[in-house]
């Protein structure tokens, strides 16, 4: 193990994770969750609000929700790079985690908690579809999530409401922004691979994430 990591390496699922790929992964799930406990919120002006809930129920619902979908995201990457035979693993970016933090105490948040990287020749399909995994995994679980945010209406659960809401609003957000065609985000090798392709899912991804987020507000009600 390198970098001082505490951690055996396991197989999980017939997918083999390095001791120091599980701790990054644990890391930037910590990390991320405590972000987005801060930034639904409002940053630091709402810790009361955090308290008063009694601190773990909305530690619970960001972990669960903003920190598996942007896991969930990775492995995904992974799972399919292993498929066409890559050596890959994730790497947390420890300096983005610190600023996702930081900048959740001001009321925004930029979160960008690391990568997987991986090793190999692959043809530009195989690319797009190492790319498209991430952004398709985040689809999946809006699906997940909806029939929590149904359950916490017919329950009259209001954290039950909220984890389903966040749940959908999150992933809809993850699966457009990464979808965009730019820099080192995922759009920008799937286009590369197929413009067709890239667009039957972008579409639909920006669609839903401007009409639950932006117009509906799906995901920013709730106790905190």
């Amino acid at each position: 193990m390198s970098g001082g990591a505490t951690f055996s390496g396991r197989r999980i699922g017939g997918l083999y994770f390095s001791g120091a790929e599980l701790r990054d992964l644990l890391v930037a799930w910590l990390a991320l969750g405590v972000a987005f406990t801060l930034f639904f919120v409002g940053g630091s002006g709402g810790i009361g609000r955090i308290v008063a809930a009694g601190v773990f129920p909305p530690l619970f619902v960001a972990l669960a929700t903003a920190g598996v979908g942007f896991l969930l995201h990775e492995v995904a990457h992974k799972v399919v790079a292993v498929h066409y035979d890559q050596v890959a693993e994730f790497r947390a970016d420890n300096s983005m985690l610190f600023l996702a933090v930081m900048s959740s105490l001001l009321g925004f948040i930029f979160a960008a908690p690391g990568a997987v990287h991986h090793r190999g020749r692959l043809t530009p399909r195989e690319h797009g579809h190492i790319a498209l995994g991430g952004p398709v995994v985040n689809l999946g679980l809006m699906a997940v999530f909806l029939p929590l945010f149904a359950l916490g209406g017919v329950l009259g659960s209001q954290i039950v409401t909220v984890l389903g809401a966040r749940g959908i609003a999150i992933n809809a957000f993850l699966a457009a922004f990464n979808l965009i065609p730019y820099g080192p985000l995922d759009g920008k090798t799937v286009m590369g691979w197929s413009k067709p392709v890239w667009a039957a899912v972008f579409v639909p991804s920006v669609l839903l994430a401007v009409g639950l987020v932006f117009v509906v507000g799906l995901g920013f009600g709730g106790p905190f």
